[in-house]
């Protein structure tokens, strides 16, 4: 009995032990557990840490982002609309420049077709000039036969002018500037052709040949010029006293300066004293 109890006491102080060692082996587990739990809980915790500080960062960053974004959407605006309004104004300017350059075009095409009905007109008044100056010219051939067959006088017509040459010898004496009757009976002819003419100017013009004046005579005529200037002005004087209009007269003087020949002959000379009446279109007032 004694035994059996001894027995038991073994077995159970054994038990025990085993007991013992079984729970101090858990107990470290559960504490290493823990102490790696709370190693992780720590690191997670610095994790979260650091990704709130990051999080943070990166908002802030974003904020600044996103209000740099809204000044530059604000500064685009306000250039925008400065945009808009400069734009609005160069558009308005170029339509007012359109506008007027289809004015000016307009009133150049108006312009235009005016300078072309005046241009029409004007050519239909100058070919109805030149058929009066043509008719004129053969009138004033057919009436003067005489003196162009002898040499006095010749007629020329260039260009709606007509001119007649008139030599000296046939309206003056030598180193005079009356009229001779001879002369008187000529320029007659003329006058009675010019009459009729309301639209044109009538040039007399004196020319003589390059001899200077000498002796008594120069007293009177110093030279070439006075000399074709007396003559030319009492051509002028007689075509007034017969009728025609002193408005459309004029007399001009060149002396021996617009020769049509050669001075070194008689013939030469000749042919520059003479009294050219020329007729041109009369200038508008």
């Amino acid at each position: 009995m004694a035994r059996s109890m001894k027995f038991c006491a073994v077995l159970f102080g054994l038990a025990w032990a085993v007991s013992g060692c079984v729970s101090m082996g858990k107990f470290e587990l559960k504490e290493k557990e823990a102490n790696d739990t709370a190693r992780s809980l720590q690191e997670l915790q610095q994790k979260y840490s650091d990704l709130s500080t990051e999080n943070k960062s990166r908002t802030e960053k974003l904020d600044c982002d996103i209000a740099g974004l809204a000044k530059d959407k604000e500064t685009l605006t306000t250039d925008n609309k400065k945009l808009n309004e400069i734009l609005k104004a160069k558009s308005d300017e170029l339509s007012g420049e359109i506008s007027e350059l289809r004015q000016r075009e307009s009133d150049l095409e108006s312009e235009n077709n005016r300078l072309k009905e005046e241009t029409a007109n004007l050519q239909k008044v100058k070919a109805e000039e030149a058929q009066k100056t043509s008719r004129t010219y053969e009138e004033m051939l057919e009436k003067m036969k005489s003196e162009i067959s002898q040499g006095q006088v010749t007629i020329s017509e260039l260009k709606g002018k007509l001119t007649v040459n008139m030599v000296d010898a046939i309206l003056f004496d030598s180193g005079k500037s009356e009229l001779k009757p001879a002369g008187l009976v000529v320029l007659q002819k003329v006058i009675d052709i010019l009459k009729p003419l309301k639209d044109k100017a009538i040039r007399i013009e004196g020319h003589t040949d390059n001899l200077r004046i000498s002796g008594s005579l120069a007293r009177k005529y110093p030279t070439n010029w006075e000399l074709s200037s007396a003559r030319a002005i009492n051509v002028t004087r007689y075509l007034q006293q017969q009728g025609l209009d002193p408005a459309v007269l004029s007399a001009v003087a060149y002396g021996e300066y617009h020769p049509v020949a050669q001075n070194d002959s008689e013939e030469g000379k000749t042919r520059n004293r003479r009294i050219e009446i020329i007729l041109v279109p009369k200038e508008a007032p």
